[in-house]
């Protein structure tokens, strides 16, 4: 009995790790340039003051979760940004949303989606941990016979 609820245990340990995550949507529409995120506005920058391009969105989602490099909740991938003249990265960049029309997006922090944190490995660690219990469990029982 006591064999049979550790089985019935590990069984229900390995289906959690199944389970969906729930996707939710974004707070405000940004994009992540090197590791720093910008929140998208509806303010307009004039064509003249745009200067070097610095990046581009590399990854698109509309739903929360973690991503890495330049992603964008709101801009497909391709879509490129660029310095203002007159102004610091820290400060503000500028999002080419067709020819000639860029908007403008002010710096929010450093984006920690694309870091790894201990629950990102937690999955792996309970499956790996269930693989060796149940090998366990195989190999005892194969001894006994």
């Amino acid at each position: 009995m006591r064999m049979q609820m550790s089985v019935l245990s590990a069984l229900f340990l390995a289906c959690t790790l199944f389970i969906g995550t729930v996707k939710a949507s974004w707070a405000y529409m940004f994009v992540v340039n090197n590791g720093s995120i910008y929140v998208t506005s509806k303010e307009h920058v004039d064509p003249k003051q745009i200067g070097s391009k610095i990046g581009k969105v590399t990854s698109y989602s509309d739903q929360e979760g973690t991503y890495s490099g330049n992603f964008s909740n709101r801009y497909p991938k391709g879509t490129e940004y660029y310095e203002i003249i007159g102004l610091e990265r820290k400060d503000a960049i500028a999002v080419k949303e067709k020819e000639g029309v860029y908007i403008k997006a002010t710096y929010e922090g450093e984006y920690a989606g694309d870091r790894n944190g201990w629950s990102d490995f937690y999955p792996y660690v309970v499956f790996g941990a269930l693989i060796v219990f149940i090998t366990m469990y195989f190999l005892k029982k194969r001894m006994i016979r």
